[in-house]
């Protein structure tokens, strides 16, 4: 019986160490699996590289839209010149036509006055000089906006 009492006092003993190891490890949090740790490793990777491509991406975009920005800025004062160009020949044709009806009117009455001639003539330059100009307002707008257009077919070809 003696070894009886000895297996059992060990087997207590056994126990009452089992008991505590089962106490030690609850304290203590589990030990992480090394595949969580490696799929957690690859989701801060996969993160950092969606933050460069997020960065990078908002970064040409601002370039994009100051780009973009100044193109308006251009073209607003591109066709601010147009209208004033337009204005000019509208005013020029006026006087043209004011110019042309006096001559009318004076070579109708059979008074010849070169005074009206010579100011139908200039009425006449100042239009045909408006007219150039306007011209030219109207070629740099469509230049302009082409200029963009051709560079991107280029690079695209490129």
């Amino acid at each position: 019986m003696s070894d009886i009492d000895e297996l059992q006092s060990r087997i207590t003993a056994a126990m009452d160490r089992i008991a505590k190891g089962v106490d030690a490890a609850k304290d203590k949090p589990p030990a992480p699996d090394p595949d969580t740790l490696q799929a957690l490793e690859d989701e801060r990777t996969a993160n950092a590289q969606l933050r460069e491509r997020v960065y990078a991406l908002k970064t040409k975009a601002d370039e994009e839209l100051a780009g973009l920005r100044t193109q308006v800025e251009d073209t607003s004062g591109r066709i601010a010149a147009l209208d004033l160009e337009l204005q000019r020949l509208r005013q020029a044709n006026k006087q043209l036509a004011e110019a042309c009806t006096a001559l009318r009117e004076a070579n109708e009455e059979g008074v010849g006055e070169p005074h009206l001639i010579n100011t139908a003539m200039l009425a006449e330059l100042e239009a045909l000089r408006a007219a150039r100009a306007s011209d030219i307002a109207e070629t740099d707008a469509i230049l302009a906006a082409l200029t963009p257009l051709v560079q991107d077919a280029a690079e695209e070809e490129a």
